[in-house]
Formats: C-alpha cells, sequence, structure tokens
C-alpha cells in the first residue's frame, strides 16, 4: 500500500507543510489556462460550443440538453423501490435538518427613534452542479436541492453531466425531481459552470453556482467567481478529502474502511490519518491493503492512495493540531470518549464523532450537508446550509427625534473623515426642523 508514514515531530515546518499540501492544487495551476479558454468558449459561442464539448469531454450521444418530462419519468421506471426509498428517506432527513436553518428576520431600536432590520431574501436564481465523472452522485442533488427549495429561490438550474448514451444518470434525475427542481440540464464539467455562469440560449444565467466537482469544475467556479459578469460561488468544493483522528483503542478495520471510502471517489482525493501509535498506523495500512481487494473501484482506489500520509503524534492533542492545520473537508474522531475533543477542533468541514459515525452516513443521509469546504478552505468556509441559497439586507428607519440624538456623533465623525456632505445631510434636516 502507498501510505506514507511519517513521524509529526521528526519533520520541521517546510517538511510538515509538504505533508500536508492537496495533490490537486498543483494540478489546478497546470489546467487554468485550458478552463479559461473553455469557459471563453461557451460564452461566445453558446449551444454551439457546448453540443462540440459534449461530444469531446464527455464522449456523449447527444439529444437535447434540457431533460424532458419524460426522461424523468423513464428514471422512475429504472430504479427499484429500494432505490426510490431510499432517495425519499435521505430528502426527509436532509430536509428535517435544514427547516430549522432558515434565518429570522432581525428588528431593534438600537435607541428612540431609531430602528435597524435585516430581513432575509431568497437569492433569485441559483444553479446547482451535480458531478457525475467516475460516478453518479445522487445524493449530491439531493444536498444541493433541498436547502435551495427551503430557500425559496425562484429559480433553479441544475446541470449533471450526460452518460455516454446522451441520457443523464437515472437516480441523479430522480433525486433532484423529487427533491423539487424542475429544471435540469445535461452538462458536465468546467463547461456547465460556464453555462449557469453566464447563460446560453438554453441554459438560464444564474446569481450563484454551487456544488462540488473536479480540479476543472472547481478552476471554473474560481474563475467566473472573480468575473464581475460571472456569478458568485457558494465555496471551494473540490476533490474529496478525509482526516481521521485515532488512538490506539480505535478499531483498524474501521478506520481503513474510512479512509478507503473516500479514496474511492477519484484519483485525486485525498485520505490522512492522524494517530498516536505507530503500531496503530502500521495495522491501519495493513487492513487497508486487505480490503482494498474486494472494492469494485479497487483501481480508483489504488491510485488515490498514492496521496494518503499516515501522521505519527505524541498526544491526542498535538492530532488536533495538525487536523486544524490541514483543515479537513470531513475529520472523523476515533479515539475514547471523542465529543471531549470536538471543542478543540476549530477547522472541519464536518466532523464525525465516534467509532459509530462512518463519514458515508453523512454522505447520504444523517440529514447534515455533505458540500463542504476542501483545499483547506475549511478555515474560512462553512459546508452547505439554507443560509448560503439566502443574502441578507440592513434596513434602517430614523425619526426626527431619532437623527437629533445622533446628530452630534455623526457631524463629530465625518468631520474627522472630512465628508462635509455627509455632516451637510444631517444639518440641513435639523434645520429644516427648527
Amino acid at each position: 500500500m502507498a501510505f506514507r508514514v511519517a513521524t509529526w515531530k521528526s519533520l520541521d515546518a517546510t517538511a510538515r507543510k509538504a505533508l500536508l499540501r492537496r495533490p490537486a492544487i498543483a494540478g489546478d495551476v497546470s489546467i487554468r489556462a485550458d478552463v479559461i479558454d473553455l469557459i471563453a468558449q461557451v460564452r461566445n459561442q453558446g449551444v454551439a460550443a457546448m453540443r462540440k464539448l459534449t461530444r469531446e469531454v464527455e464522449r456523449a450521444k447527444f439529444a437535447e440538453f434540457r431533460v424532458s418530462r419524460e426522461e424523468i419519468d423513464a428514471a422512475i421506471g429504472m430504479l427499484g423501490a429500494a432505490a426510490i426509498d431510499a432517495i425519499d428517506f435521505a430528502i426527509a432527513n436532509v430536509r428535517r435538518f435544514h427547516e430549522e436553518q432558515v434565518p429570522e428576520d432581525v428588528a431593534i431600536e438600537t435607541m428612540p427613534g431609531v430602528r435597524c432590520e435585516r430581513v432575509n431574501h431568497p437569492i433569485d436564481s441559483v444553479g446547482l452542479y451535480v458531478p457525475a465523472g467516475t460516478a453518479p452522485l445522487p445524493s449530491a442533488a439531493v444536498m444541493l436541492a433541498v436547502p435551495a427549495v427551503i430557500a425559496g429561490c425562484p429559480s433553479c438550474v441544475l446541470c449533471t453531466p450526460p452518460r455516454k448514451d446522451g441520457l443523464a444518470d437515472p437516480a441523479v434525475l430522480v433525486a433532484a425531481s423529487r427533491a423539487g427542481i424542475r429544471d435540469i440540464f445535461k452538462i458536465g464539467g468546467a463547461q456547465a459552470i460556464a453555462a449557469m455562469a453566464y447563460g446560453t440560449e438554453t441554459v438560464p444565467k444564474v446569481d450563484k453556482v454551487f456544488g462540488p466537482g473536479n480540479t476543472w469544475v472547481t478552476c471554473a467556479k474560481s474563475i467566473v467567481a472573480a468575473d464581475p459578469d460571472g456569478a458568485a460561488i457558494d465555496m471551494p468544493a473540490g476533490p474529496s478529502e478525509v482526516l481521521v483522528i485515532a488512538d490506539a483503542h480505535a478499531s483498524a478495520e474501521f478506520v481503513a474502511a474510512d479512509l478507503l471510502s473516500q479514496a474511492e471517489h477519484g484519483i485525486d482525493s485525498q485520505v490522512v490519518l492522524v494517530t498516536t501509535s505507530e503500531s496503530f498506523a502500521a495495522e491501519v495500512v495493513a487492513e487497508a491493503d486487505k480490503q482494498v481487494e474486494s472494492l469494485s473501484r479497487a483501481h480508483i482506489v489504488r491510485q488515490s492512495l498514492q496521496h494518503a500520509r499516515a501522521i505519527v503524534v505524541d498526544d491526542l492533542a498535538s492530532a488536533i493540531d495538525v487536523s486544524n492545520q490541514y483543515a479537513p473537508e470531513h475529520l472523523i474522531l476515533q479515539c475514547q470518549d471523542a465529543r471531549r475533543y470536538l471543542p478543540r477542533v476549530r477547522n472541519a468541514g464536518s466532523v464525525f464523532v465516534g467509532a459509530w459515525t462512518p463519514e458515508s452516513a453523512g454522505d447520504y443521509c444523517t440529514g447534515a450537508n455533505h458540500v463542504l469546504p476542501t483545499y483547506a478552505y475549511a478555515r474560512s468556509y462553512s459546508g452547505l446550509g439554507v443560509e448560503q441559497f439566502m443574502r441578507r439586507m440592513t434596513v434602517q428607519e430614523l425619526t426626527a427625534e431619532g437623527l437629533a440624538s445622533l446628530s452630534n456623533a455623526i457631524i463629530t465623525l465625518a468631520g474627522l473623515e472630512g465628508l462635509d456632505a455627509h455632516a451637510a445631510a444631517v444639518s440641513r434636516r435639523l434645520g429644516s426642523a427648527s
């Protein structure tokens, strides 16, 4: 197995930084020029470019970009009752948790005659991207669609890559439609991000783009977000990653299974074990080596594990410090009295506490959202929730008496900044009221 095992205290600062570096970041730099060119094609040529890119990139037989009602009905027929029940179960739990996240408006008087409010509105138009590179992800459709619908966004556009036969994955279509999405398009990769950010003859322009993806998708999101004519984005959400903190009392079988569950996402995924026991690290590596043989995606897992790390630390406090530096998308605490260490965790997209909380439970149906920041952006970004589909606007209303009570402070502060017109906007009102 390709795990690199390192002892943290033996490394200097430079070596520690290199050990925690994501493999996909270097790749992002090398493809940026290609992504810029691809976005320009979609922006300038619209549907013609999307047809060309669908053939070249997706290698898909092309029919129509928009998914028809008939295709959705056919997709329902392709899935068994158990699959549809599982999708509905996940939607129900995700909806239950996210309904509790709807922000309340705020209205207070900061002093007599001075009223301040903060009101919440759904974003007018949002774009949801559901990847399907090496595997379709109906769970991502659920995680994106449910909060968008709860927020009340008037327009929700969902893009997902077509299969080789030109159809979208049936499970993705069922999940999206049952979660409340009506406008679904068969477009994948960076070209889907460009289509939603700028609009085409077929795909309406959106104000904000949501959803995970590979390095190309993540790069495209960063480019359109930097363009005033493009679209805002939820977060830098790229290749999946997990960090497991484990002590010598943890189950090597469970830890290895958790690491492999993330490694199977793609060859650019990264898995990290931080443990207080060197012998336990060796046990996990051996267990992972055994378990990988039974996996249908073993060829992907083995490539992903080229980036795997096992880091040995002196104690669990040091393990938490390493994790906070890495800022993982997923953090699993597999140690005795795991909840006790939760207050020390500062930087993580989502935390899974205890031996009976596999990350895959959160991927599907605990109710928490699995769209999370990667690339160490968990230091400054949060995982997806209802509030990201909303915008907040403040309102201020003053009476004449309220303005009078603020006037001395306003005029004095305007004078400190040399802004006479600011002061005059107050003094003229006071003069007219006298």
